[in-house]
């Protein structure tokens, strides 16, 4: 019997993450899995800005700014925040209906990348996404559409009392293939 890759199964999103540092090295790894990425067209509609606690912080506190009051209860403990941007026009000046997933595509070879390296990725819609693209000087036909902490997997009790609850109480359960899997009109 065939099985589903480790780095699939093994993928969670945290909220507590270490104070430790990634290397520029691994963070590229992850950029250059997401490039590998497929996409209509070929048109890699995605983009990504990094911010780092330690090497870029300028950065990584405009990302933090752009998060709901909620996540930035935890965010600061990730020491990279990634800004996820999708090119929304295509190459024929009209509305790209693929580019969220295909930058979702993306995200998912990097989600998958990290896990193998031992990293972790909590990827978060909780953002106001017309501050962020503001922040961020996207061009027209740009927009901001995910907010990424990525870090190695830290102790929850650095997390606020709420917040450390609903970590241990939070169950990774997954819709049975019979509910999303049809051999018939939907």
């Amino acid at each position: 019997m065939k099985n589903i890759i480790s780095s699939v199964i093994n993928r969670h999103s945290p909220r507590a993450f270490a104070n430790t540092e990634v290397s520029d090295s691994d963070l590229e790894l992850l950029f250059e899995a997401a490039r590998w990425a497929p996409s209509a067209f070929n048109e890699q509609p995605w983009r990504f800005a990094k911010g780092t606690k330690s090497r870029n912080p300028e950065l990584y506190d405009l990302i933090f700014a752009s998060l709901v009051e909620f996540n930035q209860q935890w965010a600061n403990t990730a020491p990279v925040l990634i800004a996820v941007a999708a090119k929304t026009i295509n190459f024929r000046g009209k509305m790209n209906r693929h580019a969220w997933y295909d930058t979702g595509q993306a995200v998912g070879n990097m989600s998958a990348q990290a896990t193998s390296m031992g990293l972790f990725m909590h990827q978060m819609g909780g953002f106001d996404p017309e501050k962020l693209s503001a922040a961020l000087h996207l061009p027209e036909g740009w927009e901001a559409i995910a907010v990424i902490a990525v870090g190695y997997l830290g102790d929850i009790s650095s997390l606020p009392e709420a917040i450390q609850d609903a970590e241990i109480k939070k169950i990774r359960e997954r819709m049975p293939l019979s509910d999303i899997v049809f051999d018939k009109v939907f």
